[in-house]
């Protein structure tokens, strides 16, 4: 890892990045989640439908990796409520949220897109989409969006789902997205974002911590620039750090919307960040010969690192009976 800290004439904070921390060439490096029990970083590569795990404790020189490989997309992971993350983890797979049982390489669906009530084909499976980002909320439900699955020509057909782990029940929370991205919550959990790429802005609503219903729908911020806003987390101090997928960059925004720093890449397609103490480890996705310059395409797909200097918030556990 090598990487500085400045500030421009904007008074920005700026970091930059010029060394990979673990590069795998991931086709579509995903959803890293720091693994506490562990002291390890998840994350997966939706192309190659693989789960890596990184061994934080290893020697920089020895780097321990271990990898699972499925048969289906895997978009995100999270720690299930009781259980040791090293036996089960809660996965966002094909068709909806599933355990996978880290031991085997199995996994069982819990809650699928075409349980919603609202969706299309009559309860069957839609072989078009896949699921995509997600994460869970302070009542221990899996919000989780779907897409056009890759190869297919994408259409604005996706939906973000909201999946009770005890009660099974599926709910469309909108409809239609083309590419429904990271969920998050403020410090106190009464703010819920969530990125939607295609249309470059980050939404915000108030979040009840009573009822888990939402209000107030609007505009935190909206990108300009060629890229789109991709994975996103929030510090300690209610900053949302996102990433910027074809900008080289992740953005440090404030609770207000208002940019207040970026961490520049050695690599275009950034695609999510995730605090482990004070860094931010940062996935990205590959890129073909000819897509970049040499040093981008070489990077591409590589897991970064970097030193924020703060911290940022603990992910709250799916609630599975």
């Amino acid at each position: 890892m090598s990487s500085t800290t400045s500030a421009t004439d904007a008074e920005l904070q700026v970091w930059q990045v010029t060394e990979p921390y673990v590069n795998l060439h991931c086709g579509l490096g995903e959803g890293p989640y720091y693994e506490a029990a562990t002291h390890s970083l998840r994350f997966v590569d939706i192309k190659e439908q693989r789960v890596h795990t990184v061994d934080l404790a290893a020697d920089a020189s020895s780097t321990l990796v271990t990898t699972i490989q499925l048969d289906t997309p895997v978009t995100v992971t999270a720690d299930i409520d009781g259980v040791d993350p090293r036996d089960r983890i809660a996965i966002g797979a094909k068709y909806g949220v599933a355990v996978l049982d880290r031991r085997s390489g199995k996994y069982e669906y819990v809650a699928r897109f075409s349980s919603s009530s609202s969706a299309d084909g009559g309860g069957k499976d839609n072989e078009r989409l896949r699921s995509n980002d997600g994460a869970i909320d302070p009542h221990g439900r899996f919000w989780l969006g779907a897409m056009t699955d890759i190869g297919l020509d994408l259409q604005p057909e996706g939906s973000l789902f909201l999946m009770d782990g005890k009660t099974r029940a599926v709910r469309t929370m909108r409809h239609p997205v083309t590419i429904p991205n990271s969920v998050a919550w403020s410090p106190d959990g009464r703010t819920l974002y969530f990125t939607n790429s295609t249309e470059r802005i980050i939404l915000a609503w108030d979040y009840d911590l009573a009822s888990g219903d939402t209000s107030n729908e609007r505009v935190l911020y909206a990108h300009d620039g060629p890229g789109e806003p991709d994975g996103c987390r929030v510090d300690v101090d209610g900053n949302l750090w996102q990433a910027v997928y074809g900008e080289s960059r992740v953005l440090k925004i404030s609770p207000a919307g208002r940019l207040l720093g970026e961490i520049r890449l050695p690599t275009k397609c950034i695609t999510c960040p995730q605090f482990v103490g004070t860094e931010l480890f940062i996935t990205s996705a590959g890129l073909e010969d000819g897509e970049g310059t040499d040093e981008e395409v070489e990077l591409s797909g590589a897991l970064f690192r970097v030193d924020v200097g703060v911290r940022g918030l603990d992910p709250y556990l799916f609630k599975l009976s």
